[in-house]
């Protein structure tokens, strides 16, 4: 599993409970590239309500590319949730593009959408491990990509999941009170190792990607 995110020098993941303020266009051509490459993209319900996502590749011609490189032409969306309050309305539910799968521990129903959606259900609260065994076993899953939320990441890491960051780190101070890379982490020496460094000198962005070894 690898995980992408865009961070402040002072660490904040969002500015205005948002990261697209952080980044430019060339983090998002990051991002995409990363999703063509996957076989499934993971989010929580956090960033789902903040971003309200669309369909995870929008270009046709990447979704030709990925049938091209013996993928599904959309990477499956997952969301974990354990309440399903979820922004029904966004347009990855009613573009009808792709495919969502939800993790949850609430016994409701999700409304009638465009876009398929299966739901998967656990018991108090969602199992993470277990999710990541049933995409894997169940759904083929090898290459997973997880965007967010901080927590969630958080909680990947703590399990030992994440296999490479990918961290765009912008030239901007937030300040303020907001959410860091790895919220709620347990303190810990994780250390990791650098495979590249590249720099954007047109945004003064460095693009890094780590190895957890």
């Amino acid at each position: 599993m690898i995980s992408n995110f865009v961070v402040t020098i002072d660490g904040r993941v969002t500015l205005g409970g948002r990261s697209g303020a952080i980044g430019s266009d060339s983090d998002t051509a990051m991002l995409v590239a990363l999703r063509t490459r996957v076989d499934a993209v993971m989010i929580g319900a956090g960033t789902m309500r903040a971003e309200c996502y669309g369909r995870v590749i929008g270009d046709p011609a990447k979704r030709e590319r990925r049938e091209r490189d013996g993928l599904r032409h959309d990477p499956l969306m997952v969301i974990v949730s354990g309440r399903l309050d979820l922004p029904w309305e966004a347009p990855l539910f009613t573009d009808g593009g792709g495919r969502v799968l939800i993790f949850t521990a609430s016994e409701e129903d999700p409304p009638e959408t465009t876009t398929p959606v299966r739901v998967e259900r656990h018991a108090e609260q969602v199992d993470l491990a277990a999710a990541l065994a049933y995409l894997r076993r169940e759904r083929g899953i090898r290459a997973l990509l997880c965007e967010g939320g901080p927590r969630l990441h958080a909680q990947l890491l703590e399990l030992e999941m994440i296999d490479e960051l990918f961290v765009t780190h912008a030239p901007k101070l937030a300040g303020g009170e907001g959410p860091t890379l790895v919220a709620g982490l347990p303190e810990g020496d994780r250390g990791l190792e650098l495979s590249w460094l590249l720099h954007e000198p047109d945004t003064g962005e460095l693009f890094a990607r780590y190895r957890v070894p």
